[in-house]
């Protein structure tokens, strides 16, 4: 394992501010949270959140909503489903990308430590910029490729080859594992990633799919699929359970094979 660091312009220069809980708020808990902002002077600082738990939710998510709500309105952050599905508020808490809507206040001991995503640049807060992410997923092209003709109701599939797609499909894209990953850390700009090469690989293995020849010939760099060196912090840190590096060798697997 390689431990994770801050974001590209995450070194704290600003003195942080502190937000006291209200008076006479009993059961009480520290939350440290990372900000940023093109508007700000004092760039980056950490500021301090004591935020009264008798009347905040279970998740980090809760608690950043209660701290925007009634602490400190400037504080920015992406999230949207709160179910653990859309991946919106992927950020690193307590040293792990995680999900902040899954992620047990109860579990951190001590204070809680929020920051973006690693080794990203930070729009605002606790906001990276996606953009190169989502378009390394977009150069994958994840859709159904087919010369033949589409059929009058649907593409079968058997229930063999539909489960071999379990695994892959469930990705939602919070970009947990490419922001854990050295290797993403170092080329982001040529390595396509964990995420976009799981993405990738669920194409390559969809039996309904015909153009494996040219998704391989799409793949086949030294960069954009070999920079993966099986350091394994993308499967440790997929909040879904998966695990991109077993796809990314996959790959390479059909690579060797298609040249036998």
């Amino acid at each position: 394992m390689v431990e994770l660091t801050l974001p590209k312009n995450s070194r704290v220069n600003g003195k942080g501010k502190t937000h006291a809980a209200p008076k006479g708020a009993k059961k009480v808990k520290t939350f440290k949270v990372y900000r940023w902002s093109p508007d700000d002077d004092e760039n980056p600082r950490v500021d301090t959140y004591k935020v009264d738990m008798s009347t905040c939710g279970p998740m980090v998510l809760d608690a950043l909503i209660k701290i925007k709500n009634e602490m400190d309105s400037t504080l920015t952050f992406r999230r949207s489903c709160r179910e653990g599905i859309c991946g919106s508020c992927a950020m690193n808490i307590d040293g792990t990308n995680t999900l902040a809507c899954t992620k047990a206040i109860e579990d951190v001991k001590g204070a809680v430590a929020i920051y973006p995503l690693p080794q990203m640049q930070v729009v605002k807060d606790l906001v990276p910029d996606l953009t190169n992410f989502y378009a390394q997923h977009a150069s994958i092209e994840p859709y159904l490729k087919t010369d033949t003709p589409a059929p009058e109701k649907e593409w079968k599939q058997s229930h063999e080859d539909r489960a071999k797609l379990d695994g892959l499909y469930e990705c939602i894209l919070c970009a947990c594992c490419s922001t854990a990953c050295p290797s993403y850390w170092w080329n982001q700009d040529r390595y396509l990633g964990p995420a976009a090469l799981l993405q990738a690989y669920r194409w390559l293995a969809d039996s309904r799919d015909e153009a494996k020849g040219e998704r391989l010939d799409n793949l086949e760099d030294p960069f954009r699929l070999y920079r993966c060196h099986t350091i394994m912090n993308c499967a440790k840190a997929c909040p879904k359970g998966l695990s991109p590096a077993k796809a990314i060798a996959e790959i390479k697997k059909m690579m060797v094979e298609r040249q036998v």
